[in-house]
């Protein structure tokens, strides 16, 4: 079990707890849940690396303590 922080450009801060074989939309739906956007609205990345929603979190190499950057489309 990982925890990560996704930041987004309003200052908000959310913190997600999940496992390193889980994929991005997985993440995605959990960031869903506490902030009540839209999955399709939700976009991960981490400086120029847009993340793709069939890869698991372990594949990019993200680990806990991470974070990561939240926009919405």
């Amino acid at each position: 079990m990982i925890e990560m922080v996704l930041n987004d450009l309003l200052g908000k801060k959310v913190r997600v707890k999940c496992n390193d074989d889980d994929t991005i939309e997985d993440l995605k739906k959990l960031v869903a849940a506490q902030t009540g956007t839209r999955v399709e609205k939700i976009r991960t990345q981490k400086w120029y690396n847009i993340y793709k929603d069939h890869i698991t979190l372990k594949d990019y190499e993200i680990h806990g303590g991470m974070s990561l950057e939240l926009y919405y489309n």
